[in-house]
């Protein structure tokens, strides 16, 4: 499976699946260790985790193990979205409040990762085919708004900001995303270079 998560200080500008590379941290007992784990850089603030779903937790995989899966990440994320959609549900658009919609599955925890199923967009633009705004402000908040209802994009524009910060721990991205033409941009860079 997958997760989004966030990067702090981040805006990437293209939509791909740059690996993260490996990373040091440093244990309660002062020792530095190495991390290289299956994450990938993807748009904005965001990143994907690959993860395999235990009983009682996720388990990010390290960049030697993805790597034996022999797949590249956008194969990885498809495969993972099918896993998602399979144990948790397809995604599921209801309207949330002033024209935006909420897009969510069986499980608020892994809602953030119907970000990356393409196929649930492409079926939102054939009803919104001049795009949509999208915003991830937390695991359990994939929100939208089409392009051609103004005032749900202002409320958007206003609150998403808010929406992240009251987020806590759960929060993944600070930033709006547009999807038009089959495609991810950056519509609002992150919060925090604001």
């Amino acid at each position: 499976m997958l997760i989004l998560r966030e990067v702090e200080g981040a805006n990437k500008q293209e939509f791909g699946f740059k690996a993260t590379g490996p990373t040091t941290a440093t244990l309660n007992n002062g020792e530095t260790v190495t991390i290289n784990s299956a994450w990938f850089d993807l748009i904005g603030d965001m990143h994907v985790r690959f993860v395999i779903d235990g009983e009682h937790s996720m388990q990010n995989l390290n960049a030697e193990e993805f790597s034996e899966l022999g797949l590249t990440p956008e194969q990885a994320a498809e495969i993972a979205i099918f896993n998602i959609k399979r144990r948790y549900g397809a995604p599921q658009a209801t309207p949330w409040e002033g024209g935006i919609m909420l897009v969510a599955g069986e499980s608020p925890d892994l809602d953030s990762s119907y970000f990356l199923d393409h196929e649930f967009w492409q079926t939102q633009l054939v009803k919104y085919p001049t795009g949509l705004i999208v915003g991830v402000p937390k695991r359990g908040g994939l929100i939208y708004a089409p392009v051609s209802d103004s005032q749900a994009v202002s409320l958007l524009e206003r609150n998403i900001r808010t929406l992240y910060e009251s987020s806590d721990n759960m929060r993944v991205s600070s930033a709006l995303y547009m999807f038009k033409d089959g495609q991810w941009t950056v519509h609002r860079k992150p919060a925090s270079l604001n």
